[in-house]
């Protein structure tokens, strides 16, 4: 009995991720809660494990595809049971070596008269509306049970609705790039209806397979394979080549004697293999011919990963979405740095952790947050909503991206509480072991560019948070202190923040109190 391997449920927050690797190949045997997949999303790297023992029989997603929450990525097929490749019938390898695809299609099944109603799905509360994104099927199309049909993106996530049987779709009511309300009518389904071999123009587990269906489909219009540059084609694939100017004679088939299938020609536009050589320009005049370049010009181009993509949308949309504004002041860091270095070898050894600055920088805005309620915010539509507590988000550097995970309740926690969770943050996001539910949430953030050498900028908002603290680098500098020229190790801090929530009164005092209570630590353990 074949079980389907699908992604897990996605958080809200995460849209779609993208299949990183296949831990097994069709044909192999997995044991119950084996590694199979790795599926990468802007946030965190998820696993998927078998949910039984059995042999992969079909792979679905390839590695690089993106895939929705709760999508099916595979096949598992029982014990015995080998790859779709090693399972068809000599007639049917027999019939796809010849290149007419001259093989009848099977009987298509009887409709059983059945209609159902294809709904969008219950949106969340705080989602008012959908967009119908994309139809995965067309009207007629075979489907099977629980296949995705269509894909409503919302302001949060992307939905799927999938099959309630197999069959077809019978009329489409809703089009793409249409907006609609929770549970709208979409489409109407017919169970039973369609044509052969529901979902088989999703068969990936073997290329003759998926060949054989696109010509049976190719032969229904009245095309045949054609032989171009010595290299036989798929109607598909020459379709595919000719609408992307490819040069035929380079292409590599790897169908049945060759045959260029369109799977070829896809995998050709993705590495760039198949490209015609540049023609030869006209010669110019001497006197406008370019300048030579001699030497080696290399480029590498590589695709944008989901947690990049992700950081680049939503720093875009706070800055269309927010009325952002910084305001800056400068702090004297002589008091902390004069109390971290008289306690920080009897804080290693009580606390087994290193006294840091950020732990100090937490405290302070904790602190500041209580005084200021509207810098501790959020805006949800038209509505404000106040936070009684102090969920700091801190920036840590990853090799994959810039990941915020949140300190919760810093209210109630010690200095010492703060650099082991900081540490332990930095650590495992090094490893890309953080959790989703490290990073949802936050109610103020703090980063610091300062580690890297970052004398002064203007951190983006985090939205729906509506404001950010900057820190930088720490330098020496003259200051006038009574009357008096002296070196001190100042610090320039900037404080983001959404103007339409916050005013500039209030954010420039809420940086004043950090700034005072950093200048004098006593007032963080007086609270005053």
């Amino acid at each position: 009995m074949a079980t389907d391997i699908k992604a897990p449920t996605f958080p809200e927050s995460v849209a779609e991720g993208t299949v990183a690797t296949w831990h097994k190949k069709v044909g192999d045997s997995v044991e119950r809660d084996e590694l199979i997949v790795e599926i990468e999303t802007d946030k965190v790297v998820l696993e998927v494990v078998a949910p039984e023992a059995g042999t992969l029989s079909e792979i679905k997603v390839e590695e690089g595809d993106t895939c929705e929450s709760e999508q099916v990525l595979g096949v598992l097929g029982a014990a015995s049971e080998k790859g779709k490749s090693e399972k068809k019938p000599a007639s049917q390898t027999k019939s796809e070596d010849k290149p007419g695809g001259e093989e009848k299609a099977a009987a298509k099944p009887v409709a059983s008269g059945k209609s159902f109603e294809v709904k969008a799905p219950s949106f969340p509360e705080s989602v008012q509306e959908g967009t119908v994104a994309s139809w995965n099927k067309k009207v007629g199309e075979a489907v099977k049970r629980d296949e995705v049909l269509a894909e409503i993106e919302t302001d949060k996530v992307v939905l799927e609705v999938v099959a309630p049987a197999d069959g077809a779709l019978a009329e489409i009511k809703v089009q793409e790039g249409e907006v609609v309300e929770s549970e709208a009518l979409l489409a109407t389904f017919s169970e039973g209806a369609g044509g052969e071999g529901a979902g088989s123009e999703k068969e990936s587990g073997a290329s003759a397979e998926s060949a054989g269906d696109q010509d049976e489909a190719s032969a229904a219009d009245g095309e045949e394979d054609a032989k171009i540059d010595g290299k036989i084609l798929a109607p598909a694939a020459r379709k595919l080549a000719a609408e992307n100017d490819l040069d035929v004679s380079k292409l590599e088939g790897t169908g049945k004697g060759g045959r260029v299938l369109k799977e070829d020609v896809q995998k050709a536009l993705k590495d760039g293999s198949a490209k015609k050589s540049a023609k030869p320009a006209a010669a110019a005049p001497k006197a406008a011919a370019a300048p030579v370049i001699e030497g080696e010009r290399p480029e590498q181009r590589v695709p944008m990963s989901r947690l990049r993509q992700t950081i680049a949308k939503r720093l875009v949309q706070a800055q269309q979405t927010a009325a952002m504004l910084t305001t800056y002041n400068e702090v004297d860091m002589s008091a902390v740095m004069s109390l971290r270095s008289q306690y920080k070898d009897t804080f290693q050894k009580t606390h087994d952790v290193k006294l840091g600055f950020m732990g100090f920088f937490v405290k302070a805005a904790t602190e500041a947050l209580k005084r200021f309620p509207d810098v501790n915010a959020s805006i949800d539509g038209t509505d404000i909503v106040y936070h009684g507590y102090q969920d700091i988000g801190v920036a840590v550097s990853t090799p994959r991206g810039l990941v915020v995970p949140v300190l919760r309740d810093t209210d109630s926690m010690k200095l010492a509480d703060v650099e082991k969770a900081i540490g332990d943050f930095g650590q495992r996001g090094r490893e890309g072991k953080l959790g989703i539910d490290d990073m949802q949430g936050g109610t103020f953030t703090i980063t610091n560019g300062g580690i890297f050498g970052s004398l002064m900028s203007t951190p983006i908002l985090n939205p729906p948070q509506t404001a950010i603290l900057g820190m930088h680098k720490i330098q020496e500098r003259p200051m006038a202190v009574n009357g008096k020229v002296e070196i001190r190790p100042m610090m320039y801090l900037a404080l983001s923040y959404d103007h339409r929530m916050i005013d500039g009164k209030d954010a420039v005092q809420f940086l004043v109190a950090i700034k005072s209570l950093l200048e004098d630590p006593a007032r963080l353990l007086l609270d005053i």
